[in-house]
C-alpha cells in the first residue's frame, strides 16, 4: 500500500502545533507496519535550512482563475520518510504559517487552493502515485474536490482514493463567496450540497463532501461533531456521511517523547527511579524564575492560547489557584488578548507564575517532565496530544471531559484503582477549581501520588496501535473508491 500524507505542516519541518505532530509520527509508524508512507506540505519560511533539500527540476503549474501559478517541488527525508514541499515563496515565504496576532492572511483562500491543487500535480511530476492521498485538515481539503471535477478522467490520479482527517472543526477555512473564483470549478458547486456555507465558501465542507473516507482523531469526537453543540454548523452534512465518519486516536511518538530517553531535559527517569522528575522540577522553576521549591505542586499548561482551550476560565480562576499554594507554567501563544491578560498576571504574581508567550520545544520538554499537574480545560478538545506526553512523564492530568480527553483520561476519584488524572464536566471555573483541588488533595498523600504517576507513565499510546487503525480506514476507502471512482 502507497499512501501520501498532505497537510500544511509536518514536524520535524516546521510546527504550530499538534497537527505537525500527527502527521510527522504518522508515516513512521506506517512505514514500521509495511506501508509506504510519503508527507508533502508547504516549503514554508520556517523550515530550518539544514534539511537536506535535492532539487530534482520538478516543476508544477496550476490555474488559479484566470491566471498561471508555479511551483518547485523539492524533495527531502527524515526518519527515512521521503517529504516533498511546494516551494512558493509568494505564498508561503512569510513569517506565520496561517495568521498574525493580528487576524489571518488575506489571500488565505488563494494560498491553500494553490496547495490543493499543487499536491496532485506534484503526484504527476515526481511519479509517486499513492493507493489513497490523506488529506489533512481545510488546507488540503479540496484536493478531494479537484480530483473529482478536474481529474475524475485522469488515468493516473482518477484511481487515487482519498482520506480525510478533520482534526479540530473549529478551523474550517471560510472564505467570502467572491474567492468561488480562485477554484475554477463551475458554480454549481456554490450550493448548500456542496461548498456552500451560509452564503460563504467552506473549504473544508468541500473536503467532508468529496473524501471517500472521513475520520476524527477521537471516537468521543467524531460523535460529538454530529451534533449541534460541537457540529459548527457542519453537524448536518456530518450526520450525512456518518457511514463513512470513524475516530481513531492519535498516538504520540515514544522516540520523541519519553523521559528514560529525552535528550532535551536535565535528568532522564523511569517509572522505576523517579528522581530525574525532582531534578526536572527544580531546573523548570529555575527556567521561569520561580522560588525553587520541591515540595510546592507545580500546574502547567502548554497549549494555543484561545478561548477553545479554556483560557478565558484559566485566567478568572489564576488568583484563587495560588491561594492554595501552587505555582503555574504557561508556555503557547495565541490570541492577542490572552497574552496582555497572562502578562499582567504575570507582572502581579511574579513568584508563582511562569510565562512564555511563543512555542519553544525545548521548554515544551522540561515542562513535561518538571511539573506535577498538567492543566488542559478545553471547551471542546478532539484529541489532544500533552496529555498523553504528561501521562508519560508521569505529570498528571486535570482535564475537561470533552473529546480526546475524556476518551484518554480515566477520573481518579471514579476509579482509584485505575484513574489516570481528573476530569471535570461542566465548563465553569468552578467545576474547573474542584477537578484541582481534588488532584491537590491526592498530592499531599505521598504514596498515592506516586502510585498515580507510575500509573500514568504506564499507559500506552504509542502509535502502532493507531496506525493499524488508519490502514483500515484506508483500505475503506480504497474499496470505496473503486467501487465508484469518479463519484460525486
Amino acid at each position: 500500500m502507497k499512501v501520501l500524507i498532505a497537510s500544511p505542516e509536518v514536524y520535524p519541518f516546521v510546527k504550530t502545533g499538534g497537527l505537525a505532530d500527527v502527521t510527522g509520527s504518522l508515516p513512521k509508524a506506517l512505514k514500521k507496519l509495511g506501508v509506504e508512507a510519503r508527507v508533502i506540505l508547504p516549503k514554508h519560511k520556517q523550515i530550518p535550512d539544514n534539511f537536506p533539500f535535492r532539487y530534482r527540476n520538478l516543476k508544477v503549474s496550476c490555474k488559479i482563475s484566470s491566471k498561471t501559478v508555479d511551483a518547485e517541488i523539492v524533495e527531502s527525508e527524515y526518519d527515512g520518510v521521503i517529504a516533498y514541499l511546494v516551494e512558493k515563496d509568494e505564498y508561503f515565504y512569510r513569517d506565520y504559517l496561517y495568521s498574525t496576532p493580528d487576524g489571518d492572511y488575506l489571500d488565505n483562500a488563494e494560498r491553500f487552493t494553490f496547495f490543493s491543487k499543487a499536491i496532485l500535480e506534484a503526484i504527476k511530476v515526481t511519479g509517486y502515485v499513492p493507493d489513497v492521498l490523506h488529506l489533512n485538515d481545510w488546507e488540503t481539503a479540496l484536493s478531494a474536490m479537484f480530483l473529482k471535477v478536474h481529474y475524475k478522467d485522469d488515468p493516473l490520479l482518477s484511481r487515487v482514493a482519498t482520506l480525510l482527517t478533520i482534526h479540530n472543526l473549529g478551523y474550517q477555512g471560510i472564505f467570502w463567496h467572491y474567492d468561488m473564483h480562485l477554484l475554477n470549478v463551475g458554480w454549481e458547486y456554490f450550493t448548500p450540497e456542496y461548498l456552500e456555507f451560509y452564503g460563504k465558501i467552506n473549504f473544508l465542507k468541500g473536503g467532508i463532501v468529496f473524501a471517500d473516507i472521513i475520520n476524527t482523531v477521537s471516537k468521543k469526537y467524531s460523535q460529538e461533531i454530529q451534533t449541534p453543540e460541537f457540529g459548527l454548523g457542519l453537524e448536518g452534512v456530518l450526520r450525512k456521511r456518518s457511514s463513512d465518519l470513524f475516530g481513531v486516536l492519535n498516538g504520540i511518538d515514544y522516540d520523541e517523547w519519553n523521559p528514560e530517553k529525552d535528550e532535551r531535559i536535565p535528568a532522564k527517569y523511569t517509572v522505576q527511579n523517579l528522581e530525574g522528575k525532582r531534578i526536572n522540577k527544580v531546573a523548570l522553576q529555575r527556567a521561569f524564575g520561580l522560588s525553587i521549591n520541591e515540595e510546592v505542586p507545580l500546574i502547567a499548561t502548554i497549549s494555543r492560547l484561545s478561548e477553545q482551550k479554556g483560557f478565558d476560565l484559566i485566567i478568572e480562576a489564576i488568583p484563587q489557584l495560588f491561594t492554595f499554594g501552587v505555582q503555574y507554567v504557561i508556555l503557547g501563544t495565541g490570541e492577542r488578548r490572552f497574552h496582555e491578560e497572562l502578562q499582567a498576571i504575570k507582572t502581579r504574581f511574579p513568584d508563582h507564575f511562569g510565562l512564555k508567550i511563543g512555542y519553544d520545544n525545548d521548554l515544551a520538554h522540561l515542562i513535561e517532565a518538571g511539573a506535577d499537574i498538567f492543566l488542559l480545560p478545553s471547551k471542546y478538545e478532539p484529541c489532544g496530544l500533552n496529555q498523553l506526553y504528561s501521562l508519560k512523564y508521569g505529570t498528571v492530568p486535570v482535564v475537561r471531559a470533552t473529546g480526546g480527553l475524556d476518551d484518554t483520561i480515566i477520573d481518579y476519584n471514579e476509579n482509584p484503582s485505575l484513574g489516570t488524572g481528573f476530569k471535570f464536566y461542566g465548563f465553569t471555573k468552578e467545576e474547573m477549581i474542584e477537578a484541582i483541588e481534588r488532584a491537590l488533595a491526592v498530592y499531599r498523600n505521598k504514596d498515592l501520588w506516586l502510585s498515580l504517576m507510575r500509573r500514568c507513565m504506564e499507559q500506552d499510546f504509542s502509535w502502532e496501535r493507531s496506525a493499524r487503525e488508519y490502514i483500515k480506514l484506508y483500505q475503506l476507502a480504497m474499496e470505496k473508491h473503486g467501487s465508484n471512482p469518479g463519484s460525486i
